[in-house]
């Protein structure tokens, strides 16, 4: 079995450390053990931080990545130099490397507007063509589609699922729903749905590079401002942490 990846904390959630996830996803799911990946930013600790059971989520997940420059910057004034990896660049990767395995190649896409998943499945097949997507579904549905939707996944068996219902309804989601697929990897991937789909863009590389990822989709979405006052939030605490000797 492929060794558990190093381990640190972002005040006292989990954070994995390893080089390649997907590989390393990959190889846990050949020895038949499922997978509940969490790519960590600042605005899900804050919401750990107020919630019991997203903390407890937090704890519980298999594969915890950093996603977020907060995330990076705590980790940075602890003395520990971790690269970033956004939730949409690793989904990437993991599409690309299952894409060139016949055992890791039946993805399912479950989430965003009615139209918007079976757009991304459309991109990716054109890109991947050895990638098979074996469902997609909306986001938008009520207890009768949802019962389907779950008799769907426990038919297919899909290796890969990939969640897009924001933060924290997707982790919640796949915490509640994973044992109809026991040896898949679930991924929460939030607005990358509209990020392939060309519904929306992602920011421009120069805002990436700078840290500045959220300022471009707060551009985007200004109805996010009251979700980003957990970005302040979160570097006060780091700094206090930090000054403190709160320990990782």
């Amino acid at each position: 079995m492929p060794a558990l990846p190093a381990k640190v904390s972002v005040f006292s959630y989990p954070l994995h450390l390893v080089d390649n996830a997907p590989e390393w996803l990959l190889m846990q799911q050949r020895s038949g053990r499922g997978q509940h990946v969490v790519t960590l930013n600042s605005e899900m600790v804050m919401l750990a931080e107020r919630t019991p059971r997203f903390a407890e989520l937090l704890r519980q997940a298999d594969l915890v990545i950093p996603d977020g420059s907060g995330v990076i910057l705590y980790l940075k004034l602890h003395g520990l130099s971790v690269k970033r990896q956004p939730g949409i660049e690793f989904a990437e990767a993991l599409l690309k490397l299952a894409s060139e395995s016949d055992h890791h190649n039946r993805v399912f896409f479950y989430g965003a507007a009615p139209g918007v998943a079976e757009t991304v499945a459309e991109r990716w097949q054109a890109k991947l063509p050895n990638l098979k997507v074996v469902g997609v579904e909306s986001g938008y549905h009520d207890a009768n589609t949802e019962a389907e939707l779950i008799r769907r996944l426990e038919r297919l068996q899909p290796n890969i699922i990939f969640v897009a219902l924001g933060v924290p309804r997707q982790e919640y989601w796949i915490q509640d729903h994973r044992h109809v697929c026991p040896t898949a990897i679930w991924v929460g991937v939030g607005g990358s749905f509209d990020i392939w789909a060309g519904q929306k863009q992602r920011a421009p590389k120069l805002f990436r590079n700078l840290h500045l990822e959220w300022l471009y989709r707060l551009y985007q979405e200004p109805w996010r401002w009251r979700r980003m006052l957990a970005l302040p939030q979160f570097a006060w605490k780091a700094l206090v942490s930090r000054l403190y000797g709160r320990r990782r």
